[in-house]
């Protein structure tokens, strides 16, 4: 069997006009906020589905059935499957796609990166948003295949992450792995996230600009890498407030 996990629902109405093959799993998750550091799998979703309430005023129950239950299907793949994980470049994506890839690493299916190949430099963080069908059937023709050794470079670098161990982050973004781009700015990222983010919004607003439409887009200016969305925006301008 083929899944494809995708990083979110608003990609999943242009992927099913593609006709590629396959179940969808998608991946609700903002791993990028909240608690993440569990000793056990199920112990994970509790808290998960506990900060999503506080946080966001989400229901538990309908957290367990939709987000927990699509992300635990890939516990359950074998080795005759095969994980297409369909993920952007910047940090709130790539802690997605770490995550993923630690719970494929000892189920020994294949998988494969797909990723918003022919983006401009410049607009590198901007992932599939504007990617049309032709667009995400030619991302998808050219998947690079993770060996076991990026499956285990994806699974060490959510464990890093998961622990805010940033010396542990800072080798492994020195490897070079095909299925890992932008590592190094991705990990940079991860580790100045409790700090960069708050100072850029807080040179944002010193200006005295209270409009936050016009926050929003100089903050993914200035801070792309992060792939904060206005959720995450507004309870970092709580804190700069």
């Amino acid at each position: 069997m083929i899944y494809h996990v995708l990083p979110g629902d608003s990609l999943a109405g242009e992927f099913r006009k593609t006709n590629i093959r396959g179940e969808l799993i998608i991946c609700r998750e903002a791993l990028i906020s909240g608690p993440i550091d569990a000793n056990s799998l199920d112990e994970f979703w509790q808290q998960r589905a506990r900060f999503i309430l506080a946080e966001y005023g989400g229901d538990e129950i309908e957290y367990h059935e939709t987000t927990a239950a699509d992300l635990n299907k890939l516990t359950e793949l074998t080795a005759e499957d095969e994980a297409d994980l369909w993920f952007e470049y910047e940090l709130f994506c790539s802690v997605n796609m770490w995550f993923c890839v630690s719970l494929l690493e000892l189920i020994g299916a294949r998988a494969y990166r797909v990723e918003p190949i022919g983006l401009e430099e410049n607009d590198r963080w901007d992932g599939f948003g504007k990617f049309e069908a032709d667009d995400l059937r030619s991302c998808f023709e050219l998947r690079t295949e993770f060996s076991r050794d990026d499956i285990a470079l994806g699974a060490a670098l959510w464990q890093a992450y998961r622990r805010k161990d940033h010396e542990k982050l800072t080798v492994l973004a020195a490897t070079d792995s095909p299925c890992f781009p932008h590592l190094k700015e991705v990990v940079e990222a991860a580790v100045t996230q409790d700090m960069l983010p708050v100072e850029t919004l807080r040179s944002i607003t010193r200006s005295g600009e209270t409009d936050f439409g016009k926050i929003f887009i100089e903050f993914k200016k200035r801070a792309g890498v992060y792939g904060f969305g206005d959720l995450q925006v507004k309870t970092l301008l709580d804190k700069v407030s």
